[in-house]
């Protein structure tokens, strides 16, 4: 396998602008560079708030590919069409006692303000209900982070409260697939899959 191809068993995800597919040994460079940038840490809880060296940002790489192994759902890398930019991450997070099944995202800072993380966990959304059959997918969310806030709004998530999660109070947003309110959600083009229109509810 190439070091240039997505790991194997990882879906390729393609939006009008992005391709999310797994991470690959080419990515650390950007991953790690991300992970450094102390804008990119500041409402990560998870992330623990100080930049992380090359090593770690490797390690966490890993357990991304292992997440996919383990669960069969991880987190995607974020790829620019056009350029072949790595912008930053977006899928799923359910490890052992999470609580939920949350879709989460990160970009680095310089790909900021342009739509990408609406549209990547547009896709990542869809996929969710339409190939994982999920019921309910959550975003835990720093309360001070507005923009992951607007994210969470703009694809249909819905505030349910606080919550205490990694040792810190955070949002708590959610989705259903069967809630009163009818909205579009386009299914991204699935490599090896036809494109189907996905309806959720929320």
């Amino acid at each position: 396998m190439s070091a240039e191809a997505g790991w194997p068993g990882v879906p390729v995800l393609s939006t009008e602008r992005l391709r999310l597919r797994g991470f690959h040994a080419g990515d650390l460079d950007g991953y790690a560079a991300m992970y450094a940038d102390r804008e990119v840490l500041r409402y990560l809880v998870g992330a623990g708030g100080e930049p992380w060296d090359r090593g770690r940002a490797w390690r966490h790489m890993a357990f991304l590919l292992g997440h996919w192994q383990l669960r069969g759902c991880g987190m995607w890398a974020v790829e620019h069409k056009e350029t072949g930019a790595f912008l930053g991450s977006v899928g799923f997070a359910d490890p052992e006692g999470w609580p939920g099944c949350e879709l989460a995202w990160a970009l680095s800072s310089r790909w900021w303000g342009h739509g990408y993380a609406t549209e990547g966990a547009r896709a990542a959304l869809a996929y969710g209900f339409r190939v994982l059959g999920k019921d309910r997918i959550v975003s835990f969310i720093h309360p001070e982070n507005r923009a992951s806030i607007r994210v969470a709004e703009r694809i249909g998530e819905t505030l349910q409260g606080p919550v205490s999660h990694l040792g810190r109070e955070m949002l708590c947003f959610a989705i259903r697939r069967e809630v009163p309110q009818l909205a579009r959600c386009p299914a991204p083009e699935i490599q090896g899959m036809p494109q189907i229109e996905l309806i959720v509810r929320r």
